[in-house]
């Protein structure tokens, strides 16, 4: 059996990411050997994020494909980074999820050393190094494309950031998603959207966008009312990050699903 790695803590570094990088590279997730063949990795679609007047709001759908099989049904791809952001991904799973593991670390590091939290500016660019040093994975097929939301405490206000698989950051006033059925979801918030809406009413044009994108997009999964799975939703308010209950969520759902019946 090989013996696990170890290495000391430098606890004057307030950055978990670089320390792994100089002491153990092999760590990181990108840097581990994939078994598999790439068709036969799971991958995970749709994420979204939307304004309100409290904040922002995060979703993603629950289903994980390889190939033209359903790998998940109950994927979870939105998650807290820390007490006021999260961050939701798209793409290879096994590796976004580790990726989203280390991010959480590397903010919890920086206020324990720092005694303060990282601004989100700060939170946005260390994840932005993240994603560039997954590039040689995505060029291979190995993508993540996470998606940032948090609450600005020097702003007061609710702020959204994507990036792209070179680690291109960008900001995104009012609302973005990434993923397969982006083009779907994105098209929905744009006549969906408006100034001022309610933390409720960002939950409903969200799970609205995911069931159009569900309705044209293979990968991205629906709400499924035999298993009692329904997008995840999480909010970031200046109270901080708040997920919804399955119930909070399938009652959206189910309130979509008559609307749309009738």
């Amino acid at each position: 059996m090989t013996a696990e790695p170890t290495f000391s803590m430098d606890v004057t570094n307030s950055s978990f990411f670089s320390h792994l990088q100089a002491h153990a590279p092999e760590l990181l997730p990108w840097n581990r050997r994939i078994e598999h063949p790439l068709d036969n990795v799971p991958h995970g679609t749709t994420v979204l994020a939307v304004a309100h007047a409290d904040g922002v709001l995060l979703a993603g759908d629950r289903r994980a494909t390889a190939g033209n099989l359903i790998a998940q049904r109950d994927l979870d791809k939105v998650y807290p980074a820390d007490d006021h952001s999260g961050i939701a991904f798209a793409g290879t799973v096994g590796l976004a999820v580790e990726m989203v593991k280390l991010f959480q670390v590397e903010l919890e590091q920086y206020d324990r050393i720092e005694g303060v939290q990282l601004s989100i500016e700060g939170k946005v660019n260390r994840l932005g190094a993240m994603i560039r040093a997954n590039l040689a994975a995505a060029e291979q097929g190995m993508a993540v494309i996470p998606l940032f939301a948090g609450w600005d405490q020097r702003r007061n206000t609710g702020r959204i950031f994507s990036t792209d698989i070179t680690g291109h950051v960008t900001e995104d006033k009012d609302y973005e998603s990434v993923g397969s059925g982006s083009y779907f979801a994105k098209g929905a918030l744009k006549k969906l959207w408006r100034p001022g809406l309610t933390e409720a009413g960002a939950a409903r044009i969200c799970v609205e966008a995911l069931y159009d994108a569900a309705d044209d997009d293979s990968a991205t999964g629906g709400p499924d009312l035999v298993r009692r799975l329904f997008p995840l939703l999480a909010t970031v308010t200046a109270d901080g990050y708040r997920q919804f209950t399955n119930e909070e969520s399938g009652a959206i759902a189910e309130a979509v699903i008559a609307d749309r019946s009738r």
